[in-house]
């Protein structure tokens, strides 16, 4: 019996590597930890103290320099004087810049001696000099040698002499600033300059991030709802595991997987899904980052891409929104943009230039297939198409079960009933609807998430969070009633419209009330017939409003069915080819740049394709109005159940229609009420 797969701390088991397949090898650079500083940084603030403390020593030595000079200058005749008569205590000995010396000296007891600042002024005479009491004195001397010395020594001066040296701190003082400019500039200019220099290692590296550093990994199993999509990924899956295999018949590994489909279907998920099932590593980087302002970047980012996909062969380069580099080139006025071009002529060179034994394929994924340049979309280059579209019913109720395996689903929850309320949903909106649902249940205290809670994020996710601060009137209220219960009267009567599920007349994000259809079936392609009930499905609330209230009280609440009716019936002339004036012709189409040929129309088109649409809109408009007068008691009833209940779901909807009364309502209790005081008992 083998033995079981080691466990990972999760408890999960870990999966084995499959024999043949090689792992990237080196260490992995891990991102700098928040709060840590480089060492660019450290040496700065070195810098930075060292300047500080030299800066205070040069400034204290100076400063004792100075304040010895600042003392009174006497003339050197009266310094002779006081040294005969011995009233020099100490004396200091200095070579000043020029190379005479200064004598500073200290007196025994405060004396009154005129000083040369005092003789200096014109305002005094030589002979008429002031003296002031000073204690210490400097004197210039012509020189100071041995005599000088012994003179000094016989008078009983203690003497000190300061040999001139080199003024280290000065000349540090003095370089300082040049040395910390230096430094700057190398922090922040040449390596700059160097790295470019190095064939652009900065700018011209790619940014390719390993799938081990985005996340878990994901297999098929964590996709649901394209298995179209995943029956063709699986066989480059097969490719990257054994691609002897193939290439023993002949066969060739494909070198490029082209995804396309609307956002959210989940075409991220599915390569990282192909890089889980091969075990090879995984590259991903955006379209987006290949362009950058400086000329030449994004062609090197693509040779620094496929270079590491060498290196670490067999493995899968993923580029997302590959239509930001990829566009038609020479679409733009004086030829487009040329840093993009480059970098689409380096793309193509690459995928067309590495051989078929590099067991290098490139995965990319766009929302706009139609815009890509046609050389990209060659065989050879991209040999597959995949298409990821929109998920059915079942394709839905398989992304529900996925995103729901991990939380507490309480018994009462039909995933496939939320699957059929969720037409047109994709993985990620559906991702979000389970999010809200659970984000709900908490909030109400719960431990398992219910069908209400479902029910409650389906309404915020389609019709925006309820405003239960909006206070509305009695008669805004009645009018919302009305126009909502006419939507629902045209969708009873006519043939071919999806049952009603729900009718509110809560505030929701920038509405003041919905009326919400659940298709019975999924289906493909409308009928003519369809479309015209439709349109006059979103004349209903005006129709109502018109009928009850008087043409001259219809109210601005239509704007969006006319918005929606007007978009439609342009479609059924322009697109769908369904008026018998203008023909089955297309008209006005946007190409999205690849051939705008063909796209205009003439004046006298033009004027027939708007008779046309007026024509379609007429009709829907007096449609309504023809139904809604035959069917007025059911118009009232929706009305009112509406105004007693504000929201009617699918079975109270059937109630009115079979004209049975609805169950009353149950009583509303105020928690803020004071509960009733039991009475007293006799002891």
């Amino acid at each position: 019996m083998p033995a079981p797969p080691p466990l990972r701390t999760d408890d999960t088991p870990v999966r084995p590597p499959k024999p043949g397949v090689r792992k990237p090898v080196g260490p992995t650079r891990r991102p700098p930890e928040p709060g840590r500083w480089s060492w660019d940084k450290w040496l700065l603030l070195g810098v930075a103290l060292i300047a500080f403390v030299a800066t205070l020593i040069v400034v204290s030595a100076r400063y004792t320099a100075k304040e010895r000079l600042r003392q009174p200058e006497i003339s050197y005749t009266r310094y002779i004087d006081l040294l005969r008569t011995e009233q020099i205590q100490a004396a200091v000995v200095s070579q000043a810049a020029d190379g005479s010396y200064l004598l500073t000296g200290h007196l025994k007891r405060q004396q009154a001696v005129a000083t040369d600042e005092d003789s200096d002024s014109a305002a005094v005479a030589p002979t008429q000099t002031r003296a002031r009491p000073i204690t210490r004195f400097t004197v210039k001397l012509p020189a100071f040698t041995e005599l000088t010395a012994n003179e000094l020594a016989a008078r009983g001066v203690r003497f000190q002499l300061e040999t001139r040296g080199h003024d280290w701190f000065g000349m540090l003082f003095g370089l300082l600033p040049y040395a910390i400019l230096f430094l700057v500039m190398y922090l922040f200019v040449f390596r700059k300059l160097g790295a470019g220099a190095k064939g652009a290692t900065l700018f011209g590296r790619g940014r390719a991030k390993p799938i081990e550093e985005t996340g878990v990994r994901v297999t098929f199993a964590d996709v649901a709802g394209a298995e179209e999509a995943k029956e063709e990924l699986m066989e480059v899956v097969e490719f990257l595991r054994e691609p002897a295999r193939f290439e023993k018949l002949g066969g060739k590994i494909p070198r490029g997987v082209l995804l396309t489909g609307p956002p959210g279907t989940g075409k991220t998920l599915l390569a990282r899904a192909v890089a889980g099932e091969a075990g090879v590593p995984f590259f991903s980087m955006s379209g987006a980052d290949f362009v950058e302002m400086f000329v030449g970047v994004g062609a090197a980012r693509v040779r620094d891409l496929f270079e590491q996909g060498r290196k670490h062969a067999p493995c899968i380069l993923f580029i997302d929104e590959i239509d930001a580099v990829g566009r038609h080139r020479g679409a733009g006025t004086g030829g487009g943009n040329d840093e993009r071009e480059q970098t689409l002529n380096q793309l193509l060179v690459e995928m067309d230039g590495f051989s078929a034994n590099e067991h290098v394929i490139l995965i990319a994924a766009t929302n706009r297939s139609d815009v890509l340049d046609k050389a990209l979309l060659r065989p050879g280059r991209f040999d597959r198409h995949v298409i990821v579209d929109l998920p059915d019913v079942r394709g839905r109720e398989g992304i529900l079960r996925v995103h729901t395996r991990d939380l507490p689903l309480d018994p009462t929850v039909d995933l496939h009933r939320i699957a059929r309320a969720t037409p047109g949903f994709a993985g990620a909106e559906l991702a979000n609807l389970v999010n809200e649902a659970a984000i709900f249940a908490a909030r109400r205290g719960g431990e398992t998430v219910g069908a209400a809670d479902f029910e409650l994020a389906r309404d915020k996710v389609l019709m925006g969070p309820e405003r239960r601060s909006l206070i509305l009137s009695e008669s805004e209220k009645r009018l919302t009633a009305y126009h909502e219960a006419g939507h629902a009267v045209i969708s009873i009567a006519l043939p071919g419209l999806d049952p009603l599920h729900k009718i509110t007349i809560v505030p929701r994000g920038r509405s003041l009330g919905a009326t919400y259809s659940l298709p019975s079936e999924e289906l493909h392609n409308e009928t003519r017939q369809k479309m015209t009930n439709r349109l006059a499905m979103s004349f209903g609330g005006r129709a109502a409003e018109a009928l009850i209230f008087g043409p001259e009280h219809v109210t601005t609440g239509a704007s969006g069915d006319i918005t929606q009716a007007t978009a439609l019936a342009r479609a059924m002339v322009t697109r769908y080819g369904m008026s018998d004036a203008v023909g089955p012709i297309l008209i006005g189409a946007d190409s999205g740049g690849a051939d705008p040929s063909g796209a205009l129309a003439s004046d006298d088109l033009a004027r027939l394709v708007d008779g046309e649409i007026k024509r379609l809109i007429d009709g829907g408009l007096a449609c309504a109005t023809s139904v809604l007068e035959t069917r007025m008691d059911l118009l009232h009833a929706l009305a009112g159940a509406l105004l007693d209940r504000e929201t009617l779901d699918q079975t109270d909807i059937e109630r009115l229609v079979a004209g049975q009364p609805l169950p009353m309502l149950p009583p509303v209790v105020d928690p803020l009420a004071a509960e009733p005081t039991p009475a007293a008992t006799a002891p």
